[in-house]
């Protein structure tokens, strides 16, 4: 059995392989051509965009190796089956559970791995390659930034801390203004619990108004919802909000748990957290699924039907999690459940076409 698993697992290691290296082909191409005008107009180096592919590439790897598995599984399984290869294991006693051990075993190697690496290395990655594109391309000033699970912005005449900024919704969230001098002294400070962006003007709510005279005196002004015009729209501190796609898990976690104690809605990135958990995970399901169609009806398929199968299930699992995700982050389904939906699904119906295959 040894010499038979090490058969099955060079096979399925061969597959995979070709197919995580052309997924991360086609892909870098398709963006190039998206970004050859931005690249083009904004006079890019060629060690810039070889900088921005080059770490383009774990969040690519993040993303196509749940497809690189279930396709190498229906190519594996399906040149054994058509090449007899799977009835004559079968002729010897072993069974179709015991053929598939170990690449099962490989799909569990696999979605550890994908967890951490996405945990350790592809958050930073993603920052690192829009700060290229952003900073060193289109030679945008940097005048904020993520810190401390907080954003801090720097106006013309003014440091903006907020606590959260709902891109969704175009909401300001635990606002702390402060209006400097060129000596930095403080001549006006603004707290306020929201503001909106309502009819191009920003409408602020629960707002404390500190303004200091010429003897450095306070004056307050408190209001229940006001208008206070600043020169900033929402698009200038959407570039500064934490995507989740830029924290690991245990970093979204610290975050969601740090706004939920601040009192602020945290579906969003509720949503997400679990998902960060269940996407890699599905690597295993699609594993199951993969063995069960390729092995169907011996003798028959190969390549092309296999990758034909392969991009139909891949798409049905994309289709039905980015739906259900969606569903979560606005809050029409629980966001635990949004996030593990679609797992649920297949992984019943992995289970179902397995264990009633042929064995």
């Amino acid at each position: 059995m040894r010499l038979l698993d090490k058969y099955i697992v060079s096979e399925f290691l061969r597959f995979f392989g070709i197919t995580s290296v052309s997924f991360v082909a086609l892909y870098l191409i398709v963006d190039f051509f998206e970004k050859i005008r931005m690249f083009l107009s904004n006079h890019a180096t060629v060690t810039q965009m070889a900088s921005y592919f080059l770490f383009s590439i774990p969040m690519i790897i993040s993303l196509i190796l749940p497809a690189a598995v279930l396709l190498a599984t229906l190519m594996t399984f399906s040149n054994l089956s058509k090449s007899s290869e799977i009835i004559a294991m079968k002729a010897n006693g072993i069974s179709l559970y015991r053929i598939a051990a170990p690449v099962l075993i490989i799909a569990a190697i696999v979605a550890v791995s994908l967890f951490y690496f996405t945990e350790l290395i592809t958050p930073a990655s993603i920052q690192k390659a829009k700060n290229i594109i952003k900073s060193d391309i289109q030679k945008q000033k940097t005048l904020g930034f993520f810190k401390q699970n907080e954003i801090w912005y720097r106006g013309d005449n003014a440091i903006y801390n907020f606590k959260m900024f709902d891109v969704s919704k175009d909401t300001l969230l635990g606002i702390v203004i402060n209006y400097i001098t060129p000596d930095f002294t403080i001549q006006k400070r603004i707290d306020a619990e929201k503001a909106e962006w309502k009819n191009g003007q920003w409408v602020f709510y629960k707002s404390l108004v500190t303004t200091f005279d010429d003897t450095n005196t306070p004056v307050l002004e408190w209001a229940e919802k006001k208008v206070i015009a600043l020169p900033e729209k929402p698009s200038d501190f959407k570039i500064m909000q934490k995507d989740a796609e830029k924290m690991g898990y245990f970093d979204l976690r610290k975050y969601v748990r740090k706004i939920q104690s601040e009192g602020y809605d945290a579906t969003r990135y509720l949503v997400d957290l679990h998902g960060k958990l269940a996407f890699p995970l599905v690597t295993m399901l699609l594993v199951l699924i993969g063995i069960a169609f390729s092995t169907r009806s011996e003798r028959q398929g190969g390549v092309m039907q296999s990758i034909g199968i392969g991009v139909i299930i891949g798409f049905s699992y994309w289709i039905v999690h980015a739906f259900c995700m969606s569903l979560g982050r606005s809050g029409i389904l629980p966001a635990i459940f949004s996030a593990w939906v679609a797992n649920i699904i297949f992984l019943a119906a992995g289970a179902t076409l397995f264990f009633k295959a042929r064995t």
